[in-house]
């Protein structure tokens, strides 16, 4: 039976079923509405405590909160420590050993996974929580196929049956941008470049398609073309209800993909907005000085870098002795040498034709690799009749996609593979087939960066060490003498000469980059090949790296064949570069030429896959020009001399290319 009430004050009576109703039609509105506002991850007021070798505590993440709703990316962005990628291992529950989370909590659709036991995280990770970790080199299994490793996510999961993981696997890895996916299912991770290695990580995180993901740094060992693949691919996740938590030190790729961006600084957050609040506005200090250190693609030549001279006591040292021997006294000619000039002694047999405006030459240079005989046998031509100069006392920059044939150009130049056709002069002289001593002594003459720091330093020496350890290896110099000039190098690389007693692994990634530049200018080379010298760091520290490169250039004399997929970097590290497409040379000249008016279409592609184009501040009246920008400063303000610059603000920003 219906009940009436009347209305005091004159209005229509309501029935109590009709109002029962519409509670229920509301609070149903009202559970709709909550569900959907409901984060898919809420961080609460984390913090993370590391136990230092001295027993007391490190706070390496302070009260860091942040929310992810369904399809929604949030970009992380900070100097190295930060504190991004401890906050990233807490949601995932893969901190170190003596990382421990000390307050606050980490809720994944209301479960707190701070409290979850080991059997519920396993069933979350991969299924829920996709993770990419930042470096492929110790995260992949180096006796394991890399088929059977993106399949294991599928089989653990029960998301495939083993018939059909080997086929779900290959899927993956060709959603993730690999080439050749079942080619390269077949290869160990040592058979896979490093960008080649990152794209398998996020296969295994995509394959089962985790309605979150967490990734750290996915694209910072990524050309500019995979790195935009992948990035889409991320995209094509999010149109599909994937959120995703994107720790990255690239501020182009923030601008491009993010709906919020989150700066953190010393373990706290200290601003929070959309990437045109961030990257147009920024409010903090520290944001302004983060986005001054990002490259730009528009910049000039050595633009933006905080030059600076070495002291001449250190010059004095480094530039005393020979090429390949800093201990033996020089001729008065190799005295006088300005920077650019051989410090050494004419070899016989120099070939004139060379030019003695390049110090190293690959001419018609080919390097082919057999491909396994499960898949027909056969080769596969890495590089392919390249030619290509390095000039004294300048930058050749070779560019390309992931499987371009830059790397294997390099061991080529380093006669670390032996070319099937074509020569590699040094000075002038054909290198391509030396053998024991000789080759030996091209070893001194032409040294090696490497791209991962972490993977390149033994983390048990200590930086003395390290940094002397070619002058050991090659009998050179007494004990004090390699001391003596160990202390040398670290002034040039501004570090402190207390460094030498501490351990590789008790530096940051910038700090570990420096070492590897010392060490490598320890025989007192005239060539280094660089690696990716600096896709491994972030941009405040990347700046610096440069800047130091770009000193030591100006005042050694020193060549470099500088490595890249970066080519806002290139733009302001290098004098000419090659583009290469497949092993093969697209293009190559003047850096300026070539980025203004590039004539391949492949370099035109490359170009315009670069992150950062959407968005662009300009300089407000009475500011700082761009070229005083602090680059040899970190976003905290602190500079190599302890000095804290004046605040500058850019006067065009395009924030990070590629990594």
């Amino acid at each position: 039976m219906s009940v009436t009430t009347q209305n005091t004050t004159g209005g229509s009576s309501v029935s109590d079923a009709a109002v029962d109703q519409a509670d229920a039609e509301t609070g149903a509105e009202s559970d709709a509405a909550a569900s959907a506002a409901a984060p898919l991850l809420e961080v609460d007021r984390l913090a993370v405590h590391y136990r230092g070798r001295d027993g007391g505590v490190i706070e390496a993440v302070r009260e860091v909160s942040l929310r992810i709703a369904t399809g929604e990316t949030l970009a992380v962005v900070g100097e190295s420590g930060s504190g991004k990628s401890t906050t990233a291992q807490a949601i995932v529950q893969l901190l170190a050993p003596g990382a421990r989370i000390a307050a606050g909590s980490l809720r994944f659709r209301g479960e707190d996974l701070a409290t979850a036991s080991r059997r519920r995280l396993r069933q979350l990770r991969g299924a829920g929580i996709g993770f990419v970790p930042q470096d492929p080199t110790v995260s992949l299994d180096p006796v394991k196929r890399i088929g059977a490793q993106v399949a294991e996510t599928l089989l653990i999961h029960g998301l495939a049956d083993r018939r059909s993981a080997p086929a779900r696997a290959v899927e993956a890895l060709g959603r993730a941008g690999l080439p050749d996916p079942e080619l390269q299912a077949t290869r160990y991770p040592h058979e896979l470049s490093g960008g080649m290695r990152q794209r398998v990580l996020i296969a295994i995180a995509i394959a089962a398609e985790p309605p979150l993901m967490v990734a750290d740094e996915p694209t910072s060992a990524l050309d500019v073309t995979v790195q935009r693949q992948i990035l889409d691919q991320l995209d094509r996740l999010r149109a599909e209800g994937t959120a995703l938590l994107l720790i990255t030190h690239d501020l182009g790729v923030a601008a491009d993909r993010a709906d919020r961006i989150l700066v953190l600084s010393e373990g706290r957050v200290v601003e929070e907005g959309s990437p045109a609040q961030i990257l147009g506005s920024p409010r903090h200090e520290y944001t302004r000085r983060l986005i001054a250190a990002a490259p730009s693609i528009a910049a000039q030549r050595g633009s933006g870098l905080e030059r600076h001279r070495l002291p001449a006591p250190t010059l004095a040292a480094l530039t005393a002795g020979r090429v390949g021997d800093p201990f033996v006294e020089r001729t008065v000619a190799q005295a006088s040498a300005r920077p650019g000039e051989p410090r050494h002694e004419a070899a016989p047999g120099a070939d004139a034709a060379a030019g003695s405006d390049d110090i190293l030459r690959l001419e018609g240079v080919t390097k082919a690799f057999p491909l396994p005989r499960s898949l027909g046998g056969g080769e596969q031509l890495a590089v392919d009749d390249v030619t290509l100069a390095v000039p004294r006392g300048g930058t050749l920059a070779i560019v390309g996609e992931s499987g371009s044939g830059k790397s294997t150009t390099a061991r080529i130049a380093l006669r670390l593979e032996q070319t099937d056709a074509g020569r590699l002069l040094l000075d002038g002289v054909d290198v391509s087939a030396v053998q024991g001593a000789e080759l030996r002594r091209l070893r001194r003459r032409v040294q090696l960066v490497h791209q991962n720091p972490y993977a390149a330093l033994n983390p048990r020496w200590s930086v003395e060490t390290i940094v002397t350890d070619p002058l050991a290896a090659h009998g050179l110099g007494t004990r004090r003498q390699r001391r003596d000039r160990a202390a040398a190098l670290l002034d040039a690389v501004a570090l402190p000469s207390r460094a030498l007693t501490r351990r590789a692994s008790e530096l940051s990634g910038g700090q570990r980059q420096r070492v590897a530049i010392a060490r490598a200018l320890a025989l007192g080379p005239e060539l280094l090949v660089l690696d990716e010298p600096v896709s491994a760091l972030d941009v405040s520290i990347q700046a610096q790296v440069l800047a130091l490169l770009a000193d030591l250039q100006a005042e050694l004399g020193i060549s470099y064949l500088f490595i890249s997929h970066d080519l806002a970097v290139v733009r302001q590290i290098a004098d000419t570069v090659a583009v290469l497409q497949r092993g093969r040379l697209v293009e190559q000249g003047d850096v300026d030429t070539v980025f203004s008016s590039p004539a391949a279409e492949y370099t035109r592609e490359l170009l315009a896959a670069i992150p950062g184009t959407r968005l662009h501040r300009t300089r407000p009246p009475g500011s700082v020009a761009d070229d005083s920008s602090p680059s040899g400063t970190s976003p905290s303000g602190t500079s190599h001399s302890g000095t804290t610059p004046a605040d500058a603000t850019p006067a065009s920003v395009t924030p990070g290319a590629s990594r």
